[in-house]
């Protein structure tokens, strides 16, 4: 997990531009990654991203969703996804995963995700930090996020 890992989004929603790593750098990224059918995703992996973007000072901590369809395509379209976005009050930048060359989206294959919900750190260089797949604590993830702001900057 030490060099730089690039996503590959198709669509950017709830963004004026196209974001890259790059637009992230000397901040810490926490990237959601989910699935609107996914119960686990709406009941706690987003509602998480949402409860980081407002706690910690968005000069310091950025907050992505990665939206990574790799079931039901055909319900999960980039118009249902902005409906989901309004009606869930996500105001963060959300990316839609790119396709792949297999069953599963670009980024998702190319950062070894196992699934929704996955809840990625990124630090401040770029480089992929923690990988959870599934239910984190806020306080464990709180004090993952405050060690990454604490090391020196680069």
């Amino acid at each position: 997990m030490a060099e730089p890992v690039p996503f590959h989004a198709a669509e950017w929603l709830n963004a004026d531009t196209p974001l890259s790593l790059a637009d992230f750098k000397d901040r810490v990224l926490a990237v959601e990654v989910f699935q609107m059918l996914c119960p686990g995703c709406v009941s706690h992996g987003l509602p998480q991203a949402q409860r980081i973007a407002a706690t910690f000072d968005p000069a310091q901590v950025a907050v992505i969703g990665l939206h990574s369809v790799f079931e039901h395509h055909a319900a999960m379209t980039p118009v249902a996804l902005r409906a989901f976005l309004h009606e869930y009050r996500i105001r963060f930048p959300v990316a839609v995963d790119a396709p792949g060359d297999g069953p599963l989206p670009s980024t998702m294959e190319a950062w070894g995700l196992q699934g929704t919900p996955t809840l990625v750190l990124i630090d401040r260089q770029g480089r992929m930090r923690a990988r959870h797949f599934g239910q984190v604590s806020d306080l464990a993830l709180g004090a993952q996020i405050m060690a990454l702001l604490l090391e020196a900057p680069k």
